[in-house]
């Protein structure tokens, strides 16, 4: 059994789909379904039930899951502990907006538990680049929200959230239950500094040239509302201040949360991290 068969199998036996676990995979059906019969013909066992609504898992499956994710953690573990022999030890993150979101948090601790020896060191980005520093170079892989230009990085989708209007609570618009972008035509929005990532300013301007104050942080669009009632956007479920209103906009794309890291760059450490937030996430 090699152990990249056996990734292919967990993630189809947590997705419980093969659509499902090639997108997660970044690879087409066909071959991870080849992969997969082939892994259960070097067994002797059926692993997983097929049917059209997708896949369960079979008595060896369910027991198969389990022993091959503790060797891959294994797996990783060696990796990264290779890696730090030879004087590779420390990862580099960049990260964007609110880190006590409860997927950063978890991953934090699953990746501190796997590799106590590592030493990550945090940096905290900017709302003028959503990248963290990739491209300059300045960190290893980002947390971050797409989108942005993709040039050059390899990205991986964590999550998607729904997004909602900022305003003042006493805002006439904060008392609906959704807005459209609509609603809030003629307000001024936040603007970012020049030579922000344009895909990423088109997106939270809502698509359409805007005028207000240009604010480079989260605290910096707090007051911009708070003060001047400035109308910006932000993903749902942020805790914000008791000042402030956040209510769905039902004609946006979900603001994805995304790790990235340059194309072509896959040391054990940056592997692990990736394999790590993916599963944190899910949970």
């Amino acid at each position: 059994m090699e152990l990249r068969t056996l990734r292919y199998f967990v993630a189809v036996a947590e997705e419980l789909h093969f659509g499902r676990a090639a997108a997660r995979l970044r690879m087409s059906q066909p071959p991870l379904s080849r992969a997969i019969k082939q892994l259960e013909a070097d067994l002797g066992t059926l692993l997983l039930e097929r049917s059209p609504a997708g896949v369960t898992l079979t008595p060896p499956g369910a027991m198969l899951l389990n022993e091959a994710k503790a060797l891959l953690d294994r797996a990783d573990q060696v990796r990264v502990r290779v890696a730090a022999a030879a004087g590779a030890s420390v990862l580099t993150v960049g990260m964007l907006g609110d880190g006590t979101d409860r997927g950063a948090q978890r991953l934090a601790a699953a990746y501190r538990r796997r590799h106590p020896d590592v030493e990550v060191r945090v940096r905290e980005a900017d709302l003028a680049d959503p990248t963290c520093g990739l491209r300059a170079g300045l960190v290893d892989v980002a947390l971050t929200r797409a989108p942005f230009d993709e040039t050059g990085l390899t990205v991986h989708e964590l999550r998607a959230d729904p997004v909602g209007a900022v305003l003042r609570a006493d805002d006439p618009l904060a008392r609906r239950h959704s807005l459209e972008r609509a609603d809030l035509a003629g307000r001024r929005w936040f603007q970012f500094p020049e030579g922000t990532d344009p895909y990423w300013r088109s997106f939270w301007n809502g698509g359409e040239p805007r005028e207000g104050p240009v604010v480079r942080g989260v605290a910096e669009c707090v007051q911009a509302v708070l003060w001047n009632g400035t109308v910006g956007m932000a993903p749902l479920g942020h805790d914000l201040s008791e000042e402030l209103a956040v209510v769905p906009l039902t004609d946006m794309a979900p603001s994805r949360v995304v790790v990235a890291w340059p194309e072509g760059h896959a040391s054990p450490l940056l592997q692990s991290f990736v394999r790590t937030a993916a599963a944190a996430y899910r949970s």
